[in-house]
């Protein structure tokens, strides 16, 4: 997709051109850009799949209603052969752009906030639950998907992903009594906008997660292992939802999981980009598993 088009489609939308188009990272599903006029900015996200904005219209209405900060809906439909969403701009940057810069108290307050956006979150009545939904199916999900990709792509051993299945078998008893409730699931060091050291935004909610809200602590653990920073975030927000000493453990192998899953992305093309991959990141991710996987008996 090219440039061309979100202008003709800002003109549509606008009735002018716009000053700026600047192309987003990688996605997994959308074209995401960011146009810029006189006096604002807005997100357009684009996408060749039939009614792709559907559930992220859905779930923004319900996490205004209860005051989670999300865009506002500016403009949505269907232009030449792509599926639109264009969405108000808001002021920040993805934590993981700035974690560096963070003081300590910073990423306490942030932890405090992000905690309680995600008790209002899991306040929400969710709608068409399958009666025979499961948390241990989504476990399986991720660990066969991270599977097949690490088989299919060569780069790292399958017999990582091995361990963890057996691993899971010990935590049967706490899968099971996970209950279908509702959390952002992906605002680890992406999605989760801050501003002069506070949250400002929460962006890219095409669907929410449903079950154990520690997965979103411990996918935002993996992603600041991988970028080489600090955990102090994550142990502030841990601390801030006063975990026990089985959801520990749990967190633990949700880490692994999402490091297994990590290592089945690299090569993996998605939409018109592929996923880096070379020596350094794979002993990286090797690394980070070791480590992790020897911390097993001390979490």
């Amino acid at each position: 997709m090219d440039e061309k088009i979100i202008s003709r489609l800002c003109l549509e939308c606008f009735s002018k051109f716009p000053m700026s188009i600047e192309r987003c990272g990688v996605g997994q599903g959308n074209f995401v850009f960011i146009v810029e006029y006189p006096h604002t900015k807005y997100i357009v996200r684009c996408s060749l799949e039939c009614n792709a904005y559907e559930n992220t219209v859905y779930w923004l209405k319900k996490l205004s209603s209860i005051e989670i900060p999300v865009p506002k809906i500016i403009e949505k439909g269907k232009f030449e052969k792509y599926e639109y969403l264009i969405l108000s701009y808001i002021d920040g940057k993805d934590i993981g752009l700035v974690y560096a810069q963070l003081k300590e108290e910073d990423k306490k307050a942030i932890a405090k906030e992000i905690v309680n956006i995600q008790n209002k979150v899991a306040a929400l009545e969710l709608e068409n639950i399958a009666p025979d939904w499961s948390w241990r199916a989504f476990i399986n999900y991720m660990l066969e998907r991270a599977g097949k990709r690490i088989a299919q792509n060569g780069y790292f051993e399958v017999e990582k992903v091995e361990r963890l299945w057996k691993q899971a078998e010990q935590f049967e008893e706490y899968f099971a009594g996970v209950k279908p409730v509702a959390y952002l699931d992906d605002i680890s060091s992406k999605n989760l906008l801050i501003h002069n050291g506070r949250i400002s935004g929460i962006i890219d909610i095409d669907w929410m997660g449903i079950g154990d809200r520690l997965t979103y602590v411990a996918l935002t653990n993996m992603a600041l292992l991988n970028m080489g920073y600090d955990i102090d975030y994550v142990i502030y927000i841990l601390e801030e939802m006063q975990v026990n000493a089985i959801e520990k453990k749990a967190f633990w192998f949700y880490t692994l999981m999402y490091c297994v899953d990590f290592m089945g992305e690299r090569g993996v093309q998605f939409m018109d980009k592929t996923v880096e991959v070379n020596e350094q990141i794979i002993r990286k991710l090797n690394g980070i598993y070791d480590r992790l996987w020897d911390e097993r008996n001390c979490s």
